[in-house]
């Protein structure tokens, strides 16, 4: 029997929306400002296609919303941890049950959360067992996660298969990076590499973020222009965050965030650092544009670090009201690889795909597939 170890972090991804950046020590503040977790449900996207293994997949799983209410509602074999985890679940959580997971010899362990959660992972266990990330939080540079939760899922099915079949599945060691949450919401994005695991070695799996190189300013400088020159009165444009959108502020001479969404009607500043209820209490029904960048290295449009564009508000605007910029070299990061959306609700993921215009220079555009 293949031994899966899981461990959701209960509340990764919950700042998102509500523009916190992130949600260490700060799930209370979250739930106050109506954020909805979301990283059991994610988890549950991940694991349901394995009902099929049945007789062959034990999940060893952390207790209640940690995994074991996710884990039982696949119908598989489930055996609980033996711990008692906080309310709300903390760090420490996820350490205890990562280390008694290595402990009890799982074969893999598939955990939900973000570059927070996968450092904690990676602290109890390093390089000694085999592990892999769902994407759930609002962070997710490191390269040890699948790019959607169903992508978690077929590789699972996929490792066992091989398995079965006597081929041994394929690993090798990623990056596990983090961020300065309280630098973070300052503006100021400081990476550091804290370690490695051993993750799949598969495309399923998402790459690391990679960031602008210097010569690729004056590129940018002109898809501000050509982003400018398009706006017209009495509509509001979200400008997301990423330093290729950086230049739209900058050549308006308005305040702005690196890694937020901005707002601004009229070529003014409307609210800065917006949150996803913010901006649907600004708008009222009015008309907006969303202008975003790809993440560097990955292709994400929607998903990561930018949930405060919901799919609520990407389905109001429809895709033909959203701009995407992305200078060429940023593009080649991708290796050919599509662009990609996880925005964790299928149907706005659906209405993404396909092929998109992004502005590449002034008044330059190419046209790109999203899968």
């Amino acid at each position: 029997m293949f031994c899966l170890g899981l461990i959701v972090n209960p509340i990764a991804g919950m700042g998102g929306r509500v523009g916190l950046k992130g949600t260490d020590g700060l799930a209370e503040k979250a739930r106050q400002l109506g954020a909805i977790p979301m990283a059991s449900i994610r988890a549950g996207r991940a694991v349901k296609g394995l009902s099929e293994l049945r007789g062959d997949l034990l999940i060893l799983s952390a207790p209640g919303e940690m995994g074991e209410t996710v884990a039982k509602e696949t119908g598989l074999s489930v055996k609980v941890l033996d711990m008692a985890p906080g309310d709300p679940t903390t760090a420490a959580d996820t350490r205890r049950a990562a280390e008694m997971l290595k402990r009890e010899g799982v074969d893999l362990i598939l955990f939900a959360g973000g570059d927070g959660t996968a450092r904690d992972i990676c602290e109890a266990v390093g390089e000694s067992v085999p592990a892999m990330g769902i994407p759930a939080g609002v962070k997710i540079h490191s390269p040890v996660f699948s790019r959607t939760p169903e992508a978690a899922g077929e590789l699972i099915l996929s490792i066992i298969r091989s398995r079965v079949e006597g081929k041994g599945p394929l690993f090798n060691l990623q990056e596990v990076l983090d961020i300065d949450e309280a630098a973070y919401r300052e503006g100021y994005c400081n990476t550091a590499l804290y370690g490695y695991l051993k993750v799949p070695a598969a495309r399923q799996m998402q790459g690391r973020k990679a960031g602008s190189q210097i010569s690729e300013s004056g590129a940018q400088n002109q898809i501000a222009l050509d982003f400018i020159d398009r706006m017209v009165e009495n509509r509001y444009y979200f400008v997301g965050a990423g330093s290729t959108t950086r230049p739209i502020m900058e050549n308006l001479n308005i305040s702005h965030t690196l890694l937020g969404v901005d707002v601004i009607l009229n070529r003014s500043l409307v609210k800065r650092d917006a949150s996803e209820q913010e901006i649907l209490q600004i708008t009222q029904g009015m008309p907006y544009t969303i202008i975003i960048t790809p993440i560097g290295g990955q292709g994400y449009l929607f998903g990561r670090g930018n949930q405060q564009i919901s799919p609520e508000l990407i389905q109001k605007a429809g895709k033909e009201n959203i701009w995407i910029g992305a200078t060429l070299q940023k593009i080649g990061t991708l290796k050919g690889e599509p662009f990609l959306v996880d925005t964790g609700d299928p149907e706005t993921d659906r209405l993404m795909t396909g092929y998109v215009r992004v502005t590449i220079n002034y008044h330059q555009e190419m046209i790109y597939p999203v899968a």
